[in-house]
């Protein structure tokens, strides 16, 4: 992940440190947006990443920044994964913040968020993948934290349901 220098030197217009950003925010981002949205996880990745681009001079406090490109990402993923079909896509789900999956455990678990709404994809990541609280999933969704719990509820049973690994 970036460091405070190399965000604000980007924010001043520092082409060198913004490619430093970027390249730093995009492995991470990739797995968010495959994570929810699968065949569509590059794209939407893609988008983000112009949005970060576009946007980050504008962002006050620069310690914000992952809050505030995983709000991107999560919802320019919800919003190319409901416009494309499902496919499950595995690779995206192997290394999370540098926690090696097994493979076959990893395979099993895309199987299942493949199988899920996007909106389900998007809870179960935020909360059980990225580890954000209850508030802060319902900031980055924009929904009432009330919304998240039951969401959250479905989702998982949901996922329960479909686990057979």
């Amino acid at each position: 992940m970036p460091n405070l220098d190399q965000i604000r030197a980007a924010q001043r217009g520092d082409l060198i440190a913004l490619g430093d950003v970027l390249d730093g925010l995009m492995p991470w981002v990739g797995r968010l947006c495959g994570s929810i949205a699968l065949d569509a996880g590059p794209d939407a990745t893609q988008e983000t990443m112009i949005q970060v681009m576009r946007d980050l001079a504008g962002l006050r406090d620069p310690a914000a920044l992952r809050p505030w490109v995983r709000r991107i990402a999560t919802r320019e993923a919800i919003r190319h994964a409901e416009r494309r079909r499902r496919e499950p896509l595995f690779d995206h789900l192997e290394e999370t913040e540098g926690l090696l999956l097994d493979p076959s455990l990893a395979r099993d678990v895309a199987r299942v968020l493949a199988e899920l709404p996007p909106d389900q994809r998007a809870i179960l990541v935020l909360r059980d993948l990225e580890g954000l609280s209850e508030a802060e999933a319902a900031a980055e969704l924009d929904v009432a934290k009330g919304t998240i719990k039951s969401r959250l509820h479905r989702a998982r049973e949901a996922f329960r349901k479909r686990w057979n690994p």
